[in-house]
Parts: structure tokens; sequence; C-alpha cells
């Protein structure tokens, strides 16, 4: 199991919960899968994205899975406070998946591969589990996309100290730029990747509070003891940058972020 850098403690699944509630529309507006279809969700988490995705579908039979006992845990919680009844959850590894070949129809990950080093594997475990002709739908961030007024160095830097955490565990906070070429090296079939872009000014309330302060800027803060302990940056520095992030919040600040939402098919082949 590799590293993930922003934790499992309360805060992080917080966060996690705040953004899939800011995002949902942007991000889950486009899945949905016929009744009685079965759907392999992998890295599921703490259930952030399987609640949408099992609203999105309710006749559908989601089996969502996560490395983290813990996080599944609170991921059967959070469906059970939401009335899903359509998702049963698995203790399982990507690159071992406990599923004979051609189980499901469609699989669906988000925000899992930025967080490994061997993306192209992970995805062809994913195809050797989904059925041929069945499709493979993959959300993915890309922290270079990130634009904010006002402008502040700061802000980039600790930025920058988040984005070299996860590559020194084995990840990589660009990935959604590069969903075209990888799902295509995996031997995915009609990729098609479409940008989602956030943007959020003060005529967006909603978003100001759910994604630029409880969304990234929270994301960014979770690691600055990680970053301290390894020497990324002063204390002092770090601490000025978040601040900088959180004023593109204030009136007549603005923020900018893309996500990237990609489809295939897997093979007959």
């Amino acid at each position: 199991m590799q590293a993930y850098v922003h934790g499992y403690d309360a805060r992080e699944n917080r966060r996690l919960r705040d953004q899939a509630s800011a995002l949902t529309h942007l991000l889950h507006w486009d899945t949905v899968y016929p009744d009685n279809a079965t759907i392999l969700e992998v890295g599921c988490g703490v259930g952030a994205q399987t609640i949408p995705l099992a609203h999105n579908s309710p006749g559908a039979q989601i089996t969502a899975v996560d490395v983290s006992a813990a996080s599944l845990v609170q991921a059967r919680i959070a469906t059970l406070a939401a009335g899903i009844d359509n998702v049963a959850f698995r203790e399982a590894d990507v690159f071992n998946l406990p599923f004979d070949r051609a189980t499901f129809d469609h699989a669906f990950l988000c925000f899992v591969l930025e967080h490994l080093d061997r993306p192209v594997d992970a995805l062809q475990a994913v195809m050797r589990v989904v059925k041929p002709g069945g499709t493979v739908t993959v959300i993915e961030g890309d922290h270079g996309s990130t634009f904010f007024s006002p402008e502040s160095e700061f802000a980039n830097d600790a930025i920058a100290c988040l984005v070299e955490l996860q590559r020194r565990a084995g990840g990589n906070a660009f990935l959604g730029r590069t969903l075209y070429p990888l799902l295509v090296r995996s031997g995915l079939d009609r990729v098609s990747v479409s940008p989602r872009q956030v943007y959020v000014d003060a005529s967006r309330p909603d978003l100001v509070d759910g994604f630029t302060k409880r969304t990234f800027t929270a994301m960014v803060e979770g690691v600055r003891d990680a970053a301290m302990g390894s020497g990324l940056i002063e204390a002092a520095a770090f601490d000025r940058g978040i601040e900088d992030l959180y004023a593109t919040a204030k009136p007549g600040g603005t923020f900018s972020y893309t996500f990237f939402k990609a489809f295939a098919v897997v093979p007959d082949n």
C-alpha cells in the first residue's frame, strides 16, 4: 500500500466530504448507470464520491473497494446515513482485485491514480475485471491548473510543497493533464477527456466556502507538518502561503482549478 499524502485523520475525512458536496454536479452529472448494471468503484475511501455515484444510479449494484479498513468503516456509516442501499463495500488493493475476469459492467475511479506510482498497471488490473465493451470512468485533478487572485508566491510555494510530498510518496499531482495518453497506453478504447473547471468568486458563496476554503486550501494546509518535517519550507513562509490562499476567498478574490474526467471502453480482445 502506498502512502496517502493527505493522511487518514478526521480532518481529512471532513475535507473529502466537503469536496464531494461542493463538486457533485460538476463531476458527476454525466455519470449515470442503467438499472441492474454492476459497477466497481476503486479507491472509495470514506465514501465521499460513492454517495453521489449511488444517488445517480439507484438501480445499479455498486461494489466499492479500498485498501484502508478504517476508511471503509466511515464509508459504510456515511452511506447508511444517506439512506443508500445499493452499495457493498470490500477491502481490496487495486493491484490485486479479488474478482474474476469480466465480473463488472463498468468501473469508476475518482482521485485514485494520482496517488499511485504505477497508474497504467492499476488501470489494466481494473480492465481485467470489467466486461469487454464495458466502460471505465476516471476523474483526476491537476494542481498545475491552480490560478488565483490576489497572486502570491508564498501561496504557490505552499502548493509546491504538497506537489513534492505527493511525488515523494509515489504519486503525481499533475496527473489530470495526462489522462488521455495514460488511458490509451493502458489499452482502453474510445478514450475521451473533458476539463471540468471550478471558478470561484464572491458571487458564488457556496464554492467560496465549500471549495476554496474547505477543499483546496484545507488540503494544502493539511500537509503543514509533513512539509516542515521534510525541510521543504520554513514555517513562517508556509503559514503566509496559507493565509494568502484564504485571502482569495475574501471579497475581491478569485480562485480557479481544473479537474479532468475521462471515459473509455474496455476492448473486446
